[in-house]
């Protein structure tokens, strides 16, 4: 199992390199000019030419990339043209917040996508399982955008159980975390609640026509037991592997959310970077996202093993 993570993280640098290869060919595709923005609107020519050459950007591309990897080599992910600071403390600052909203959100995927999905499965075509179909189709349907414009609304300004932005470190304040975490989690697990209810409920209504769940209900075994117990462990591949798509999407949702919310986190951090066209934070942050999703990977595989032992990691 060890060899087998080792392996998979050496394969990985390549496909970080080829991540960062893309970054950089769209980027410099994209039209626009981060000097023009940066030099402002009423710059003159010589001045937008002067913020050009400071920033390095009237080099050919192939010797800004050569650069970058240069510099990635030695762990320079580069300086921030808009924030003036290495943009890997600018990640690093930002990385806590976007992990504990993530995890916390993840956590609430988790219980409510288990429990909801095995509820529907075991009251299977009666009312129970109605309700959790209609509502898991509803989440899964729902954008997260529009969902957390709606929570500002109501929880934050007509019933003012939360505040509309901002972020608060657990660390210093947990309450005062949990409140201003709570809406942008739930607005990034509405979407995912659904997905994993919708799986673990087919899995386990295959799972519950086996015949050795009919031979434990014989045997005289509790309906919980054969569950908990018989049950719910034959259903954890599909569930691992549906978590770990979760996890990537969490990634990629966080822009918005975090935007939407003003979470300092390394999602609002990307998406402010789109927008004035931060060459050295946008690369540095699809590096950082791509070897999180790389990482989460390896886990996933490495979970099979764990929680089933008909899966043999071998070889390398």
């Amino acid at each position: 199992m060890g060899r087998h993570a080792l392996w998979r993280l050496v394969q990985a640098g390549p496909l970080l390199l080829l991540v960062s290869l893309i970054s950089f060919s769209l980027l410099h595709l994209a039209p626009g000019d981060p000097a023009l923005l940066m030099a402002g609107m009423g710059a003159t020519p010589d001045m937008v030419e002067q913020v050009r050459h400071n920033l390095g950007l009237d080099q050919p591309l192939h010797v800004q990339l050569g650069l970058f990897y240069l510099h990635l080599a030695e762990g320079d992910l580069g300086r921030s043209f808009v924030l003036g600071q290495p943009v890997s403390a600018a990640i690093l600052q930002r990385a806590p917040v976007s992990i504990a909203i993530g995890a916390y959100s993840m956590v609430l995927t988790i219980i409510f996508g288990l429990t909801t999905g095995i509820a529907a499965a075991v009251r299977h075509n009666r009312w129970t399982d109605q309700v959790v179909t209609v509502i898991a189709l509803v989440g899964v349907s729902m954008p997260n955008f529009w969902l957390a414009l709606v929570m500002i609304v109501l929880f934050g300004v007509h019933l003012g159980w939360f505040p509309t932005g901002g972020y608060v470190p657990p660390v210093e304040d947990f309450a005062g975390w949990l409140r201003t975490a709570t809406m942008p989690a739930v607005a990034l697990a509405l979407m995912q609640v659904g997905l994993l209810t919708r799986i673990t409920r087919a899995t386990m209504l295959e799972v519950l026509g086996q015949d050795y769940i009919r031979t434990a209900r014989a045997k005289g075994l509790g309906e919980g037991l054969v569950i908990w117990k018989h049950a719910l462990a034959n259903t954890t591949i599909p569930v691992i592997t549906m978590v770990g798509l979760i996890l990537s999407v969490l990634f990629s949702g966080s822009i918005v959310i975090e935007t939407v919310f003003s979470v300092p986190g390394v999602g609002s951090l990307l998406g402010s970077a789109i927008l004035s066209r931060d060459y050295p934070v946008i690369q540095g942050g699809l590096l950082f996202v791509a070897a999180a999703l790389l990482l989460l990977n390896v886990g996933v595989d490495l979970m099979y093993a764990a929680f089933d032992p008909r899966v043999r990691i071998g070889g390398r």
